[in-house]
């Protein structure tokens, strides 16, 4: 009984908002996938039922890693980054699969080192820069160091979208920890005279496409633009209260590509409209929102930064995965935290959301002990 009363008392303590913003979206996301992928009638069960025991695994990882608290995980942040980085260039020497070496098997069992990399990255970057702040120009270039390392090793996959992602945790990991301005406002300099440059030299030819079409998606009707315009018909004809569940045409019709992964949230809009993209979008804010407040509310400097990646990481996904369906965003195939299929990304949402949930319970008993 022990256990179950320190539990007890940890979830009282933490941030309850939080949690209960991500297990409303996580379950609303298993019923949206498995009308997305045609219900019963073809593999929308298989899926679902999938997503809902990763949605399990994922709620127990996240206690356990609540329990085991931020702090102990801070103190292996060097060597789970190397971790990360043996796992993310052991990958290059998979075999593709959709032109990208993203998947890393063990036997039977699957999973997208990309992914959890997140959770390093935010966890070494909180640890070095408590440790050496970025006030000055030598500290600035050695976390940018400590970043570009797994940017680099995404890139070569190829995986633009994750690369994105690390760049965007980083950019709001290095506000929390105080950056000049002159240092950030030359690091987005560098980044958007970089475009050119990642443009022609860098990008493979279908994620040219994704951004010519992004401009025009007519240009390529049938082709590189097929997807976005499919989105955005499915967006646009849910109309303010939508078609209702397992109602939606484009997806069932295999109009809309993917719909169970990259374009959960046209699937979504087509079946619940304009007014649950507002619910939504609401849950996603208000969590975001309590995220960033556990990191305000906290006296260590380490959870501030971390609060701050996690917000970043989940704002992003979030923000490109929407703007990418309804075509105000390239498509880079990022999922949408919570509701997309895929365990890789779930688990790891779930693990960032336990460390944040760790930093509310120290500071509910610091403010106690105060």
């Amino acid at each position: 009984m022990g256990f179950w009363n320190s539990l007890r008392e940890d979830l009282t303590l933490t941030d309850r908002v939080m949690l209960l913003c991500a297990v409303t979206l996580s379950v609303w996301g298993v019923f949206c996938i498995y009308s997305a992928a045609a219900g019963g009638a073809g593999k929308g069960f298989d899926y679902a039922f999938r997503q809902a025991v990763w949605l399990l695994v994922s709620i127990i990882v996240m206690i356990t890693i609540m329990r085991i608290g931020h702090n102990a995980l801070l103190e292996g942040a060097y060597p789970l980054y190397g971790l990360m980085l043996l796992f993310l260039a052991l990958t290059l020497l998979t075999p593709k699969v959709k032109g990208a070496q993203s998947w890393f098997g063990v036997g039977g069992f699957r999973f997208q080192p990309s992914e959890f990399a997140k959770i390093s990255i935010i966890l070494m970057m909180s640890k070095f820069m408590s440790r050496y702040p970025p006030l000055d120009l030598k500290t600035f270039m050695m976390c940018l160091g400590v970043i570009l390392l797994p940017v680099v090793l995404v890139l070569i996959q190829p995986d633009a979208g994750s690369a994105l992602v690390y760049l965007v945790i980083s950019f709001g990991m290095l506000i929390a920890a105080g950056t000049p301005l002159k240092y950030l406002a030359g690091l987005v300099g560098l980044g958007v005279g970089a475009v050119p440059l990642m443009f022609f030299f860098f990008l493979k030819d279908y994620q040219k496409n994704r951004i010519l079409v992004f401009i025009d998606p007519m240009r390529d009707p049938l082709g590189a633009g097929y997807n976005v315009i499919q989105s955005r018909i499915a967006v646009g004809s849910g109309g303010w209260t939508g078609k209702g569940f397992m109602m939606g045409t484009q997806s069932k019709l295999k109009f809309l590509p993917e719909p169970h992964t990259d374009f959960i949230f046209s699937v979504f809009s087509e079946e619940f409209g304009f007014i649950g993209n507002i619910i939504l979008l609401v849950l996603f804010t208000l969590l975001i929102v309590r995220v960033i407040l556990s990191g305000i509310r906290s006296k260590d400097r380490r959870s501030k930064i971390l609060s701050a990646g996690v917000a970043s990481w989940l704002w992003f996904q979030m923000f490109e995965s929407v703007g990418m369906s309804i075509g105000i965003t390239p498509v880079t195939g990022l999922p949408l935290p919570f509701l997309s299929y895929g365990g890789s990304s779930l688990l790891a949402t779930f693990i960032a959301l336990g460390l944040v949930a760790s930093i509310c319970i120290e500071g509910a008993n610091s403010r106690h002990d105060f």
